[in-house]
C-alpha cells in the first residue's frame, strides 16, 4: 500500500538539520529542507579566502584568455566564485570540464560554458574514468586544474599519468570559522537529528568543533569522496548520497529517516 500522509510529504518533520554553509547555497538547502517538513540550523563551518599565490592564479588566467590550454577543469561552485570574482574569460576554443552537476549549474548561471560532466559518478575519479572516452584519447592536451588549497591533486596527477600537460593552480583557500555556542551545545546535547557533509574540509570544522557527534544525530555525506575525507578525520558517516547534489543530499536524510520512523 501507498503511503501519502504527512509522514510521506513531509518526511523530516521534527527533525532539525545543520546545514554547514550560508549564503545562497545554504539559503536554497534551507528552503529545500523546510519543503520536506525539517527545521533547518544555518551554521557556516568555514570560509573561502583568497589564494596564497595570487599572482600565480592571475599569470594562469590570463594564459587562460591567451587560449593557451584545451581544457580547463572546475571542481567547485566555490572555484566559479573565484572565476567569476577574478572575470576570468574562457574563449570558444578552451573545453570546460566541470566535476559534477552542481559546479555545471555555477558555470552556467556564471556565464560560462561546459562541455563535460561525468555520467556516472560525479566526482574526480568520475570525470578521471570518463576523461579518455570524452577527448577521443588525444595526448597530451593543455590543460589547467584549478583546485583549493586543501583539496588532494588526485585530478591533477591522474591526469598527468595519462600523460597530459597540467598546469594545476590554487584558486582559494578555505578557513575555519566557529560555529555559534548554541549551536555547539544543541549538537552535543542531541537536538539536532542530522548534519549536512558537504566536503572534507566542513567535515574537519564539524568534528574538531562539534565532535564527538551523538549516536542518534545522522551524519550525511554528499559523496564517496567526501566520506572518505570525513573518516579520516574521525567523523562518523551514516548515509552517502546517491548523487554529488544537494538534492541527493536531503533525499538521502528524508529516506533515513523515513526508515527510523518504521521501525
Amino acid at each position: 500500500m501507498t503511503t501519502t500522509g504527512p509522514s510521506a510529504q513531509k518526511p523530516l518533520a521534527g527533525w532539525r538539520v545543520l546545514v554547514p554553509r550560508g549564503g545562497p547555497w545554504g539559503d536554497s538547502v534551507a528552503a529545500d529542507l523546510r519543503a520536506k517538513g525539517a527545521s533547518p540550523v544555518v551554521a557556516a563551518s568555514n570560509k573561502y579566502a583568497p589564494t596564497a599565490d595570487a599572482p600565480a592564479l592571475e599569470r594562469a588566467l590570463e594564459r587562460l584568455a591567451a587560449g593557451e590550454f584545451d581544457w580547463m577543469t572546475v571542481t567547485s561552485a566555490t572555484t566559479v566564485d573565484v572565476l567569476s570574482a577574478q572575470r576570468a574569460v574562457v574563449p570558444p576554443t578552451t573545453r570546460v570540464a566541470a566535476v559534477g552537476e552542481t559546479t555545471a549549474a555555477a558555470l552556467t548561471a556564471a556565464g560560462y560554458h561546459v562541455d563535460l560532466v561525468p555520467a556516472e559518478d560525479n566526482s574526480a575519479r568520475g570525470l578521471l574514468a570518463e576523461w579518455e572516452a570524452a577527448t577521443q584519447g588525444v595526448v597530451p592536451l593543455r590543460i589547467l586544474t584549478l583546485r583549493s588549497e586543501i583539496a588532494k591533486p588526485l585530478l591533477t596527477e591522474g591526469l598527468r599519468r595519462i600523460g597530459h600537460d597540467v598546469e594545476s593552480v590554487v584558486a582559494y583557500r578555505t578557513v575555519g570559522v566557529a560555529v555559534p555556542e548554541k549551536v555547539v551545545e544543541d549538537v552535543r546535547a542531541g537536538l539536532v537529528q542530522a548534519i549536512l557533509v558537504t566536503s572534507g574540509s566542513v567535515a574537519q570544522q564539524v568534528q574538531e568543533q562539534l565532535g564527538p557527534i551523538p549516536e542518534s544525530t545522522l551524519v550525511a555525506a554528499i559523496g564517496p569522496q567526501t566520506a572518505r575525507d570525513a573518516r579520516d578525520y574521525g567523523l562518523r558517516v551514516d548515509v552517502i548520497a546517491a548523487e554529488r547534489t544537494a538534492a541527493s543530499l536531503i533525499e538521502a536524510v528524508a529516506a533515513a529517516a523515513s526508515s527510523r520512523a518504521a521501525s
